[in-house]
C-alpha cells in the first residue's frame, strides 16, 4: 500500500468518525476538530507535510546593549588520559583557524603521567564559546562549568574622560603655539607638554582598545582531567613511586631529631652527675 493509499484510508476513516459523532449527538465543533486531526495525520503519512524544523540553537551569551561586561568562562572536561593531547590540539587548531569566529590562543598547558591532564585558555567571539566546549567534550563529558562577568563601565568612563581632557588640552596648546609672540623658552616648554599629552593619548587609546576587546570577545579556559579510574590508578602508582622518598625523609627527620636532642641530653646528664656528687659530699661533711 502506497503513502497516498494510506492517506486516503485515514481521511475516509476521519470523515466517517466525524459523521458518526455528529449522528451520535456530539457537538459539531468536536467532530470538526477530530476530522482536522485525522486529516493532518493523513497528510503527514502521505509525506505532504514537511517535518518540523529542529529547535534553534540557544542564543550565545553576550553583553546587553549599553553595558560593558567582560565575560569569562571556566570548564572542566573529563576524558581518557590518552585522548587529552588530541583534544587540546583540536581546540587549539579550531581557534587558530578561526573556525568559530575571531579567536586567539592565550595559554596551553599539558601534564603527562602520573597525573595526565592539561588546560587551554583562549579569547574568542561569543559565538565560539559553545562550539569550542562541544569540541573539547567529544568522547568525554563536561564535569563542570562556570561563567562570570566583570563590569568595565567605570574603567571605560575613566578612559573616555582622560582622552577627552587630553584632547581638549592638546587643542588649546596648539592654538597657543600658533601665536607669533612666544619666546624660545616658552616654545620649548610648550613642545615638551604637547609631547607628554600625545604620549598620554596613545596610552589611553591602547587602554580603550583593550577594554573594547575584552567586551567584544570572551575568555574561555578549559581544564582537561583524566577519568576517575585512571586518576586513582595514577595516584596509587605515584604512592608506590614515592615510597622510597617518604622512607628516606622519615629517616632524615629522625637523624635531625637525634642530632638536635643529643647534645642537650648529654649536658643535662653531666650537670645531674655533678649535682649528685656535690650533694653526697655535703651530706658526708654534715654527718
Amino acid at each position: 500500500m502506497t503513502r497516498l493509499h494510506r492517506a486516503g484510508w485515514l481521511l475516509a476513516l476521519a470523515l466517517a468518525g466525524a459523521g458518526c459523532g455528529r449522528h451520535a449527538g456530539g457537538s459539531p465543533e468536536a467532530a470538526a476538530a477530530a476530522a482536522a486531526d485525522a486529516a493532518a495525520m493523513a497528510a503527514e503519512a502521505a509525506g505532504l507535510v514537511p517535518p518540523a524544523p529542529p529547535p534553534a540553537p540557544a542564543k550565545m551569551l553576550a553583553p546587553p546593549p549599553g553595558t560593558f561586561l567582560a565575560y569569562e568562562h571556566d570548564a572542566s572536561v573529563r576524558l581518557p588520559g590518552a585522548d587529552i593531547p588530541a583534544h587540546i590540539a583540536a581546540v587549539r587548531d579550531a581557534c587558530q583557524q578561526a573556525r568559530f569566529g575571531d579567536c586567539a590562543v592565550l595559554q596551553i598547558g599539558q601534564r603527562g603521567e602520573p597525573y595526565p591532564g592539561g588546560d587551554i585558555t583562549v579569547r574568542t567571539a561569543p559565538a565560539g564559546v559553545e562550539p569550542l566546549l562541544k569540541l573539547a567534550g567529544e568522547g568525554g563529558d563536561i564535569a563542570s562549568r562556570s561563567t562570570r562577568a566583570e563590569d568595565l563601565a567605570q574603567q571605560v568612563a575613566d578612559t573616555r574622560l582622560t582622552r577627552a581632557r587630553l584632547e581638549n588640552e592638546h587643542a588649546r596648546l596648539l592654538e597657543y603655539q600658533r601665536r607669533g609672540d612666544l619666546k624660545m623658552a616658552d616654545l620649548l616648554t610648550l613642545s615638551q607638554r604637547l609631547a607628554e599629552i600625545e604620549s598620554g593619548l596613545q596610552v589611553a587609546g591602547q587602554e580603550a582598545a583593550q577594554q573594547q576587546r575584552r567586551i567584544d570577545t570572551q575568555r574561555l579556559t578549559i581544564n582537561f582531567q583524566a577519568i576517575g579510574t585512571e586518576q586513582r590508578r595514577s595516584e596509587l602508582g605515584q604512592a608506590f613511586a614515592d615510597t622510597g622518598a617518604i622512607f628516606t625523609g622519615s629517616v632524615a627527620w629522625v637523624v635531625r631529631f637525634i642530632a638536635g636532642v643529643l647534645p642537650p641530653a648529654i649536658l643535662a646528664l653531666v650537670l645531674l652527675w655533678v649535682a649528685r656528687a656535690w650533694w653526697r659530699r655535703r651530706r658526708r661533711r654534715v654527718g
